[in-house]
């Protein structure tokens, strides 16, 4: 994803929830430095395990993780977000210093929407929110008009038809 052409980042929501996973504490606190700069509220997780529960209580609006962690990697812990119904809806970004296009497709298979080579910038994290945040807010606006749809949507030509046959 690598873009530093993003020079301005205007659309990100104030008090967006975003989880980093890493076993790195160096990135862990790049990451929550980052984003926390744009307003970001940031969730920290050394591993696939401890996120989880974090997960569950927390429930953030999108998910960085990297994919090379001891217990459970960032493979594995994507696929479980994405299986379980609550959660699937999350976007979830790999972080990885590979950029094969065998790990990015793998990261794909798991359920991610994107991937992020580290090392990354303020504008690869940023640029990766505005895309899934724009994703995200289509998506409940679809659930939204969905819920409203009470099947009483009728157009002009319907009322017409209904009163030539009166």
């Amino acid at each position: 994803m690598n873009n530093s052409d993003v020079d301005t980042l205007d659309n990100i929501p104030v008090g967006l929830t975003v989880m980093v996973i890493d076993d790195s504490k160096t990135i862990r606190r790049t990451a929550e430095i980052l984003l926390s700069e744009q307003g970001c509220k940031v969730l920290l997780a050394n591993d696939g395990f401890e996120s989880l529960a974090i997960i569950a209580n927390d429930r953030p609006d999108m998910i960085f993780v990297d994919i090379m962690m001891p217990r459970l990697d960032g493979y594995q812990t994507c696929a479980l977000i994405k299986g379980h119904p609550e959660y699937r809806d999350i976007p979830v970004v790999m972080l990885s210093s590979k950029d094969s296009i065998f790990d990015m497709a793998r990261g794909r298979l798991a359920g991610s929407e994107s991937y992020i080579t580290k090392p990354f910038t303020r504008n690869d994290l940023m640029t990766a929110i505005q895309e899934h945040v724009k994703t995200l807010d289509n998506k409940k606006e679809d659930e939204s008009k969905k819920d409203n749809d009470d099947g009483m949507d009728f157009e002009l030509d319907d009322f017409e038809e209904l009163e030539m046959t009166l």
